[in-house]
């Protein structure tokens, strides 16, 4: 299923005989250890020696070391040094700060700093709304983690967070002009997180929670909501949610379906299968069947904790019991944020015509693509080597673009819906196809479209604050 990528790509410095044949003869040995050759740089040549810089992408660290081992027991070749690219990218971290004014002088500096800066400071003091438009609050975000569910890694501390953080700051800035920033808190403590989070707020413009394991993030979420003026947003749930909203749109576009009349079943309900609950139903789905690891969530079972109960409470009102394959059959769509191999082709089979499957668990999802496509019509997974995927970057950057040019204290779940169907929008109807229903994650109109479809939603595009910086935003960041 998976083929190798640059995420697992190496660099072999390589000493091997000269011959004419040297070339094909090192790029042969990777292929047949699988690997895929990105590049080829000599970097000496003499009469008795030939040294070269090897690249070449892998499916894992082990592969990585098995291409590496073919190579270096080629005759005569001897692989000096092995440097693993992903490692170099993040030497002294991705992201740094830059001062956005001149300091080339004692003028500048009297402005910038003492003793000019006191009479801002005053303004800010007596009108403490000020710090949203004298300062960096206008435009930066905390990106907050206790390290508890980093990607697909678990729980393995803020410190091991920080790398994921600083990629996610790089992307706020990359795709919408964001000022982001880690914060990784060490603890794990509820009471401990929201406490330091509202003592940090007064720098930022928004919180984005990220990477904190359900259901501790709820509460989180929720508590924070009520005690900021400023938007707190958990991606990994409302930023999945959303992006989920907007292909399933045109999947369904793609199949010629109303989601009125499909049944969706959803595997998985932890942060990001209920927030994609809970957004799916204010489409008004014709039923959503949930499934966990110990089978259908329906009302009444026992030994739910409250956020499952609400769940069942709003779903299935079948009362539908047993496994994910019984809950399955006949269903329209299947999305699936759970774990590997949580159903395969039969099961797919059994669904509805014009099947629509969400596989999104990563990096190997609840089925193998490959085989999802035999049976159904539109597949979607989290994966980049595949198409269709599902990717928190066409969400976040724009909702936080937006949010910030409204200057807005809350975010409501019609500015969710809005983000979602305005990223559905980037595609045109005449793109749009079974293996193209969300746009790339490098198209530059995503995240101004979302954007502006944030400041409506918030009801400032109607009397024209924060459009314009919306509207300018592709000119920003290009």
């Amino acid at each position: 299923m998976a083929v190798p990528g640059p995420g697992y790509s190496i660099t072999m410095r390589v000493a091997a005989p000269p011959s004419a044949s040297a070339a094909g003869d090192l790029t042969t040995a990777v292929g047949q250890a699988g690997g895929v050759i990105t590049a080829f740089d000599v970097v000496e040549s003499a009469a008795g020696l030939m040294v070269v810089d090897l690249s070449a992408n892998a499916l894992s660290e082990s592969h990585a070391e098995a291409i590496t081992a073919a190579v270096n027991a080629m005759p005569g070749v001897t692989v000096r040094k092995v440097s693993d690219r992903t490692f170099l990218v993040h030497l002294g971290g991705k992201i740094e700060v830059t001062s956005k004014v001149p300091l080339r002088n004692r003028d500048d500096l009297s402005r910038a700093y003492t003793p000019g800066v006191a009479r801002v400071c005053q303004a800010i003091a007596e009108n403490p709304e000020d710090a949203r438009r004298l300062t960096i609050k206008r435009n930066t975000v905390a990106v907050v983690t206790d390290g508890s569910a980093v990607l697909g890694l678990g729980n393995i501390g803020p410190a091991a967070a920080l790398p994921v953080m600083e990629g996610k700051a790089a992307l706020f800035k990359k795709f919408a002009g964001v000022d982001a920033w880690p914060v990784c808190l060490d603890t794990q403590d509820t009471e401990e997180i929201i406490r330091t989070v509202q003592l940090l707020a007064p720098v930022y413009g928004g919180i984005n929670l990220e990477d904190i394991a359900a259901p501790r993030c709820f509460e989180i979420e929720r508590r924070l909501r009520e005690l900021l003026d400023i938007p707190v947003f958990h991606d990994d749930q409302h930023g999945t949610a959303i992006v989920v909203v907007a292909a399933l749109r045109n999947a369904l576009r793609v199949v010629g379906k109303d989601i009125t009349d499909c049944r969706i079943v959803v595997s998985g309900v932890g942060a990001a299968g209920n927030a994609i609950i809970n957004l799916l139903l204010l489409q008004q789905p014709g039923e959503i069947v949930a499934c966990d690891i110990a089978g259908v969530v329906y009302d009444g079972r026992p030994g739910m904790d409250p956020n499952l109960a609400a769940v069942a409470a709003r779903t299935n009102r079948a009362g539908l019991q047993g496994t994910v394959h019984d809950a399955i059959v006949g269903a329209d769509v299947f999305i699936g944020v759970s774990a590997p191999n949580v159903i395969n082709g039969a099961d797919v089979a059994a669904m509805a015509k014009g099947a629509v499957v969400f596989a999104l668990a990563n990096p190997d999802p609840e089925i193998d693509p490959l085989e999802a496509q035999q049976y159904a019509a539109v597949v979607a997974t989290g994966r980049s080597d595949f198409p269709n995927q599902i990717n928190n970057v066409l969400a976040f950057p724009g909702v936080f673009r937006g949010l910030l040019d409204a200057q807005a204290r809350h975010i409501t779940d019609e500015m969710l819906v809005a983000a979602a169907h305005a990223i559905s929008d980037v595609v045109a109807p005449d793109q749009l196809n079974a293996s193209y229903i969300v746009p790339s994650v490098f198209d530059e109109k995503v995240a101004t479209a979302v954007a502006r479809a944030i400041v409506q939603a918030s009801g400032m595009g109607r009397t024209g604050g924060g459009a314009k910086e919306s509207a300018a935003l592709s000119s920003a960041v290009s």
